[in-house]
């Protein structure tokens, strides 16, 4: 009787083994946050914010589930936990529960109809989410994407047909014969756009797609970081890192302060088989109008082609690098800001000898999938007192709109994140 239990006692502890072995989550403590008036950052009259969660480490792009749940993918991870949930029980807006899970780096994620989707640098990962919880058990939808240090990251959007759309940066500043280096000139075609530098659409119920099962839905796109689909127009949106070293290659061209502002970071609507025109054209500031970058002849007057590519709908000034895009489909905040874009900018670098600038929010007026206005700063004072990449306190990249008309902001910095809410 005796071996007949230890024998039974051994089998149960097995099958409990199995039963979990292929289960990564995890639960980590939630950390006390300072008390500070919105989390630190200004916000317009009747905005306030509370900080959901602290020190989440590289902190990338969030998504919101139905039930207000929020979801943060990762940029770097050791030991598993590319993926972090966020749950609030009692309605204060902080996470009392925080779960991680996955063990890849990524930027990209976007929950829809009780599916995550999470991206690597080189992949698209699906988990079901079942009564609330996720099966940890991720489904590998797309691969083998380009994958090289420059512009790695995959950002990703949902549409409401079924279909994802993943950014694949070029691994490039401007396609020289060689890469970042002064007097190096432009390569026509650019052999990067057969596989990057632009957005890929593929389908979410279909496993291992990579390029042969994709369709090139937009092209000439340096890096979109802002990646969103307003579905009050269907149609897809988003924002590009422009190049680098105008003033610092070209004085001649370009003085330092034209250098610091040139080219612009864009807001596009784009069409499937939009062509934005990269790495042959940029958008000039000062001239308002996109030309052709000097690799390719360009001397701040020439047109060229640059006439017949997609033109974007707003331009920013250079180098604020804009992270993330997402639309207000909510209604708690006021009117103006039904169905307009918020755009989080993660801070620039490439204005030297000129002040660093970006380290924001922004707010677009749109009606229509149309700019209304002029778009103004929303949430400001994240960097704190040095608007410098490595000093800077805090830096904007995700955005989410949560059920309640909320708006979550994610720094990836120090890993905060705030959710900004209107008092009525």
């Amino acid at each position: 009787m005796k071996s007949k239990f230890s024998l039974f006692l051994l089998m149960s502890l097995f099958l409990m083994h199995v039963s979990f072995a292929g289960d990564t989550t995890k639960l980590r403590k939630t950390v006390k946050v300072p008390d500070e008036v919105n989390g630190g950052i200004t916000l317009p009259a009747g905005f306030n914010a509370v900080v959901v969660a602290d020190t989440l480490g590289v902190a990338r792009h969030i998504a919101v589930d139905a039930n207000g749940d929020l979801y943060v993918k990762l940029g770097r991870v050791k030991g598993g936990g590319g993926i972090v949930r966020l749950r609030d029980k009692n309605g204060d807006g902080k996470a009392d529960e925080i779960k991680t899970f996955g063990d890849f780096n990524g930027s990209g994620i976007a929950v829809k109809n009780n599916v995550l989707y999470a991206t690597s640098d080189d992949a698209v990962f699906k988990y079901n989410i079942v009564n609330n919880e996720v099966v940890n058990q991720p489904e590998k939808i797309v691969q083998g994407l380009v994958n090289k240090r420059q512009h790695a990251s995959k950002t990703i959007t949902l549409d409401n047909a079924g279909n994802i759309y993943v950014n694949i940066g070029a691994p490039s500043n401007v396609c020289q014969t060689s890469d970042r280096q002064k007097g190096s000139m432009g390569m026509k075609p650019c052999p990067i756009l057969d596989s990057a530098g632009g957005i890929w659409q593929f389908k979410t119920n279909v496993a291992g797609q990579s390029y042969n099962n994709g369709v090139r839905y937009a092209t000439g796109l340096r890096n979109v970081v802002g990646l969103d689909w307003n579905s009050e127009v269907n149609e897809l949106y988003a924002t590009q890192h422009g190049r680098d070293m105008l003033f610092q290659w070209y004085p001649e061209m370009f003085n330092q302060q034209e250098g610091a502002v040139n080219p612009a970071e864009e807001l596009f609507r784009l069409k499937p088989g939009a062509d934005a025109g990269w790495p042959y054209c940029y958008f000039d500031i000062g001239k308002k109008q996109k030309m052709l970058n000097p690799e390719y002849g360009g001397d701040r007057t020439k047109v060229g082609e640059c006439a017949e590519k997609v033109q974007s709908i707003v331009q920013f000034p250079g180098h604020l690098a804009p992270n993330a895009i997402v639309f207000y489909n909510g209604t708690a905040f006021p009117e103006k800001y039904r169905n307009g874009a918020f755009i989080a900018f993660h801070g620039s670098w490439n204005r030297a000898p000129e002040p660093q600038a970006g380290y924001f929010v922004v707010f677009v007026p749109m009606k229509n999938g149309s700019p209304t206005g002029e778009w103004e700063v929303f949430a400001d004072n994240f960097a704190g007192a040095v608007k410098e990449p490595a000093k800077a306190t805090y830096r904007p990249c995700g955005l989410a709109v949560g059920p309640d008309g909320a708006l979550y902001v994610s720094d990836d910095q120090k890993g905060r994140i705030w959710k900004i809410t209107y008092a009525r």
